[in-house]
């Protein structure tokens, strides 16, 4: 569930990118997440049980929408809309990092080891090379280092949003969650997009637009539907749950360099991403030993 998970998740920087050629970041992103919450809803289907599970938790509902939906991707389409979308598919994929450093300090039984703190240390000397390298071969720009900071802080409240739906103890179904607070969070996101960035629904499209606008709302729903279920499995380690995310970088910059004309591999990029997979099967070691013993 978490690498089907993570494989979606690598493959929105492309659609993104497509996406924002036409229409603004935030309000692109509302659209995007609240059509996700619809199709979680009509996926869940019992809905006399799903409006009585979102009144009786609204605040609850309302603060993980603001926090993981309206405020995490308007960090996330702003920063990914200043950066290449092979260079944001890798600083997102160090959000490990951060979600176990937040685990460290806001959980008792997720604390760092030295296992925890030598990949998180390899993953970020890749994000420094990555991003180091691209200021120093001139392909860079102080543009891209507001985007990635900004990409930063977008890992950092999702780090947030992680430990506040394990420590919660309400009896809310998962899927009700992920829909609710994706369609909350993408409304509000939308409704604060149109005085920033004006109303844009009122021309013609491509239909290039449309697919990209359809995939990601689709890979939204059940991404977040897989993630936040495994979230609630009990005594899940959101620092063991978040390493699988290391899977992001690798196969989302590929899929940039292989579909967006304007992007290719640099050097500096190779060797940031061994770092972040070196990284990945640092903190995942005990977990593939497990793996590779079961299959012996």
């Amino acid at each position: 569930m978490a690498i089907t998970a993570c494989f979606l998740w690598s493959t929105p920087f492309v659609g993104i990118k497509i996406g924002l050629q036409y229409m603004s970041p935030l309000q692109f992103a509302g659209i995007r997440f609240f059509l996700a919450g619809v199709l979680i809803m009509l996926f869940f289907g019992k809905y006399k049980t799903y409006l009585r599970c979102v009144r009786k938790h609204f605040r609850y509902v309302l603060g993980i929408g603001l926090l993981q939906t309206t405020f995490m991707y308007s960090l996330f389409y702003t920063g990914l809309n200043m950066v290449p979308g092979a260079v944001g598919a890798m600083v997102i994929g160090s959000g490990p990092l951060f979600a176990a450093i937040v685990a460290h300090f806001a959980m008792h039984n997720d604390k760092m080891n030295v296992r925890t703190t030598t990949g998180i240390m390899l993953g970020l000397a890749g994000i420094i090379i990555i991003n180091l390298g691209r200021q120093a071969s001139g392909l860079g720009n102080t543009l891209e280092i507001v985007g990635v900071l900004l990409l930063i802080s977008n890992n950092m409240v999702s780090g947030i949003a992680n430990v506040i739906v394990v420590k919660n103890k309400r009896e809310i179904p998962m899927l009700v969650l992920s829909s609710a607070q994706l369609g909350i969070g993408g409304f509000l996101l939308f409704l604060i997009s149109i005085p920033i960035e004006g109303f844009q629904l009122n021309r013609a499209f491509p239909t290039e637009f449309w697919i990209s606008l359809a995939w990601l709302s689709f890979l939204s729903a059940a991404a977040f539907a897989l993630w936040f279920t495994l979230l609630k499995r009990p005594g899940m380690k959101i620092s063991y749950l978040n390493t699988w995310k290391f899977i992001i970088p690798v196969l989302g910059a590929v899929l940039s360099w292989l579909m967006l004309p304007d992007e290719s591999p640099d050097s500096y990029a190779v060797v940031g991403m061994v770092f972040v997979a070196a990284a990945m099967l640092v903190m995942n070691h005990e977990a593939l030993s497990k793996i590779i013993l079961r299959r012996k």
